[in-house]
């Protein structure tokens, strides 16, 4: 069976989530949302990336009203306290120093808007660092890698061999769970290539 022709428009310019995306057979469209990203102060980690999520969503589809719209945020949290993307090399450094030989969480919000319906879910994975090298540490700052991504890594690249242990979606620590948003996806009637 081919995938539906309903519109499906990723609210995001992340190549990781696109990627995903289309590895799990999920034509889609991309147009970044413009929403700015923060922090009100109060939320707690959940509630922030799923408020993000939506808000993302629901800024594409209110142009989109056909379409099915994805919206995500991601964020890595240590001790309660949310890290995002770095602004430079001593923030990046800090926060991987913070992460070294510690359990942390990630995070991920997405909201599906659709014609008929709107779904919410954050899914929350536990992911163990080893006690970093230093020449790793300047290494891996040294590369472009670290400045684009939530707590200054990427699994998927280098940064995946500072992971001890991982409990959990691993394609949420990319930046997507990708197995509950393509269930999600089939319920507004979209449906992977495959099947």
């Amino acid at each position: 069976m081919k995938s539906t022709q309903k519109r499906v428009i990723l609210a995001s310019m992340s190549p990781r989530r696109t990627e995903l995306l289309s590895q799990a057979g999920i034509e889609h469209e991309i147009i970044p949302s413009s929403v700015i990203e923060g922090t009100n102060g109060r939320e707690r980690p959940d509630e922030y990336v799923g408020r993000l999520a939506r808000e993302k969503a629901m800024d594409v589809a209110r142009d989109n009203r056909d379409a099915v719209v994805i919206g995500s945020d991601t964020v890595v949290v240590l001790n309660g306290v949310i890290l995002e993307k770095p602004t430079d090399r001593d923030e990046a450094k800090r926060m991987l120093g913070q992460l070294s030989g510690a359990t942390h969480e990630v995070l991920t919000g997405v909201s599906v808007i659709g014609p008929e319906r709107q779904d919410l879910f954050v899914t929350t994975t536990y992911v163990t660092f080893i006690d970093l090298p230093n020449e790793w540490l300047e290494g891996y700052l040294d590369s472009p890698e670290p400045y684009d991504k939530a707590g200054a890594y990427g699994i998927q690249g280098s940064g995946g061999l500072f992971v001890e242990r991982l409990e959990g979606d691993y394609y949420n620590v990319v930046g997507l769970p990708i197995r509950p948003l393509v269930e999600t996806l089939e319920r507004h009637g979209v449906t992977p290539r495959f099947l």
